[in-house]
C-alpha cells in the first residue's frame, strides 16, 4: 500500500489548490487520513484530518478556507485550498491508516510543495 501526495504548484496570493491524496496497492479502504505541512525551518504542523465517518477538523489557520474530503471509490483524499496566503507555503503531506484487507497500516505519501507569491 503507498500514498501518493499531488497538485502542488506555484500560484498567487488569493489563489486556489486541489490536492489529492491516492492509495495504491491492495487497499480495502482508507480509515482516516490528516494533511500536515511544513514549510523551511519550520516543524511540521496538522492543517486537516478527516476519519472513516468523515468528520473533519482542522488547524485555525486554515479553517473557513481548506476543505478536506474524500472519495472512496477512487481511494483519494483531497484538500481544496482557497484564499492561499504566502504563510501557506510549504510541503504538504498526507498520513493515515490504511486497511488492506487483512490488516490496518499507516501510511505516509511524499509530499507535494506549495508555493504562494505575494
Amino acid at each position: 500500500v503507498q500514498l501518493q501526495a499531488s497538485g502542488g504548484g506555484l500560484v498567487q496570493t488569493g489563489g486556489s489548490l486541489r490536492l489529492s491524496c491516492v492509495a495504491s496497492g491492495r487497499v480495502s479502504s482508507i480509515n482516516g487520513m490528516t494533511w500536515y505541512r511544513q514549510a523551511p525551518g519550520k516543524e511540521r504542523e496538522l492543517v486537516a484530518t478527516i476519519n472513516s465517518g468523515n468528520t473533519t477538523n482542522y488547524a485555525d489557520s486554515v479553517k473557513g478556507r481548506f476543505t478536506i474530503s474524500r472519495e472512496n471509490a477512487k481511494n483519494t483524499v483531497y484538500l481544496q485550498m482557497n484564499s492561499l496566503k504566502p504563510e501557506d507555503t510549504a510541503r504538504y503531506f498526507c498520513k493515515g491508516p490504511i486497511f488492506d484487507g487483512v490488516i490496518t497500516v499507516i501510511r505516509e505519501g511524499q509530499g507535494t510543495l506549495v508555493t504562494v507569491s505575494s
